[in-house]
Parts: C-alpha cells; structure tokens; sequence
C-alpha cells in the first residue's frame, strides 16, 4: 500500500470502485461517505477541512461530484423555530458547500414541521437528518434522542412531518439512529421500516445501543441485518470506523450502501481522503508529516475564528479539545501539548507550532484506531415507566415536551 500523502495534483492507478455513487433523494454522492454530526465538531470550519480533502481524494481518484455528505452539528427544532442567535449559527453553511446539510433534534411533530418547513422556505438546506441516536443522560432521561423510537407513534408522527414539509422543497429527510435502549429493548428494525414507510430517503444505523454509549465494540451484524430488512432505501452503517480500511470492511460484511463516520475523523480531516480513494478502489492514502499536521491544525483555528465572526479567543478555546487528536502518536512532548491546552490567540499557536519538528514523519499504528473517549456502559437514564409500554402515556408526554427545550436550553 502506498504512503504517499494524498493531494489535487496526486493521481493514483485508477480502480475498481466498491460501490455506486450514493443517492439521497435528488442528489447524488459520489463518494457512499457521510460525516457525522458530532456537537461541538462538525461546525462550518470543520466540515470545510473535511470536504476539502474528500475532494483531493475524489480528484485524485479520476472522479468528480460531491465527496462525501457533511452533516452540520445538531440542532434542535425548537430553538431554530425561536431563531436563537446560536442555532442560526449552526446552520450556516460555506457558499459552495453542497449538498448543505442540517441535522435536526425533535420530540415534537408540530415543531419539526415549522423548523423543516423553516429550513425550506428559507432555502437554507438541501437535506436534513433527524436524530433519533443520542445518548446523552440529558436527552434520554426526557424520553428523546436514542430514548424515543420506543414510542413508536410519536416517532413516525416526527418522521412524517419532516417528510411533508421537506418535500415541499425536494429536501430529502433520512434519519439517524441506534440499535435501541440496552440488549434488551431493541427497536432499529421496527423504526427504519416505520420511517421508509413515511418516505424517509436513507436510515443510517450506529451499531450500539443507548446503553453502550460509545463503549465496547459496535455490532456490525444489526446494520447486516437492517440492510436485509431496509431494500427500498440506502442503509448507511455507523460505528468503529477509524481508517478507510475499515470502511471497506464493514461494506463487506454487512452490504451496506454507504457509511457514516464519526470519531474516526477527529483530529484527522484527511480520512475523507483516504475514504475518497478506498471507495474509489484505489490505494494511496495520506500519511502526513507533523508539519503537515500542524499546518492543519493552525487553518481549523483560523477558520474557526471566521466562524466565530473574528473572536480569536473563542476560536482559540474550540480548538482545544482538537489538539490531542490531531496530536496522537507524534513525539511532541508533554510541554508542549499541555501548553497547546491553554492556547489563547493565533500568535500563541504559531508560536508554540515552531517548536515542534515539521519534519518528523506520520508515526504508523501509534497515530491510529480509537480516538475520543469510549466511556463504559451505563444504564440508559429514562423518563418513569417508560419501558411499560410503546405507547405515550400522559406525564411521558408532559416529559417528552420538555426534552427539547431542555436540549434548546443546554440544560
């Protein structure tokens, strides 16, 4: 395999791709690869990163078209119908990013279909994603995110409100879900037939449950099985994707049609390189220098600080929680990365950049697999007597209703 780093100008042997361009609705992915949204990463900075080595690697690959789907952070309905300064925020998009894509947190069918129809009427996107996967205490313990396709009703009223005022527009809607609650409450295969039924465009499955929250090993076996449940739609898999290789891997074993790509991206927006090319059938793959990397690192904050409207320190803070990531394996020392922790301006970061050896090369299974924390299982906080009955009672209700403005909240 080649090691070469991977840029528009790199060209490989062209191959035999592994699978047909992805169709959501009326557009069309050439590469089946969609970045998930992840709260407090998959912002406008980020994203551009993302789509901007996606496509070196597509180009690269003899191909051209959209590199992959990138999907904005969440965003709950209740706070973009109330038009909160932040939520706005969330939704902002490059000029020439297309397809643009929203992710939307719901409890409510009423308030989903005035935030989608928002969304449309304003033409402020070209696709929308529900999230139905979040696992968060916050969210489930109100009988929303991972918590709420139990509630098989109010999921598919959620679902078909998004539907109707997204095709208002030709906006597809897809969804975004987990396995179910625990071992024990599985509910994937009953809501991916109950939205295919309500028009959905694609069901992206993380294979985990609520209970497991990003611990032990993703089940790749659910997303086999919800491809031989869902034919009518693409089934896109999700989880325990760190390398292209990977990627490849999980198509082979579950004949999904895409995949969906979370942690394995953080601090390393060039796997949509390498996820460009794999799919492509070809082998190069990026393995960059630390000067590389760095110079990476030093754009995501400064496109950082664009997407804060100028406010360097704010931008400084965000990229933070990024610097071990992009950091992991080199030999940058303890100093260094815990000052990098406390950076406060752009000047601080270059500064502290140039003492760092640009030169030291990509450092191999060090800087791989698992990144972000993995946490440990946990029983799935819920609203009471939830798990009594698949059918809303009247306080569950009262709860659910609060769930999201708890999350529009961040409470």
């Amino acid at each position: 395999m080649s090691t070469q780093t991977l840029d528009p100008t790199t060209t490989a042997t062209p191959g035999e791709r592994v699978l047909p361009p992805l169709r959501i609705g009326r557009h069309v992915i050439d590469s089946p690869v969609v970045l998930a949204p992840m709260a407090g990463i998959t912002n406008r900075a980020f994203r551009r990163l993302c789509r901007e080595a996606g496509d070196a690697g597509l180009a690269a690959s003899g191909l051209t078209g959209a590199s992959s789907l990138y999907v904005n952070e969440m965003v709950t309905s209740r706070a973009l119908v109330e038009r909160t300064p932040e939520s706005l925020r969330l939704i902002e998009h490059d000029g020439d990013e297309r397809p643009r894509s929203v992710q939307l947190y719901s409890v409510d069918p009423a308030t989903t279909a005035a935030a989608v129809r928002m969304l449309v009427t304003e033409e402020r996107a070209d696709h929308i994603d529900l999230n139905f996967g979040c696992p968060v205490p916050k969210v489930t313990r109100k009988g929303g995110g991972a918590a709420l396709p139990w509630k098989r009703d109010l999921f598919r009223a959620i679902v078909a409100a998004a539907v109707t005022e997204g095709a208002k527009g030709e906006i597809p809607v897809t969804v975004k879900m987990r396995v179910g609650i625990d071992a024990e409450h599985h509910t994937y295969l009953e809501a991916a037939t109950a939205a295919v039924e309500e028009g959905v465009a694609a069901v992206s499955l993380h294979a985990r449950t609520a209970s497991q929250a990003y611990s032990g090993q993703a089940d790749w076996g659910h997303i086999r099985l919800l491809k031989e449940t869902v034919t009518s739609v693409p089934v896109l898999g999700n989880g325990d994707i760190w390398s292209a290789e990977d990627a490849l891997r999980m198509v082979e074993e579950t004949g999904c049609d895409g995949v969906v790509v979370g942690r394995g991206c953080l601090g390393r927006p060039w796997l949509f390189a390498d996820l460009s090319a794999a799919f492509a059938g070809t082998q190069v793959r990026v393995r960059p220098t630390l000067g590389e990397v760095t110079a990476t690192l030093r754009r995501h904050a400064e496109l950082l600080t664009d997407f804060y409207d100028g406010d360097e320190l704010r931008a400084c803070r965000d990229i933070r929680k990024h610097i071990a990531w992009y950091l992991k394996g080199f030999p940058a020392g303890s100093t260094v990365r815990n000052q990098l922790a406390l950076v406060d301006s752009l000047a601080a970061l270059d500064r502290l950049i140039a003492t760092m050896d640009p030169t030291s090369p990509w450092p191999g299974e060090a800087a791989e697999g698992q990144r972000g924390r993995a946490g440990s299982a946990r029983v799935v906080a819920l609203p009471e007597n939830w798990l009594a009955s698949q059918e809303l009672d009247e306080a569950q209700r009262a709860q659910v209703a609060a769930a999201e403005q708890s999350v529009a909240d961040g409470g």
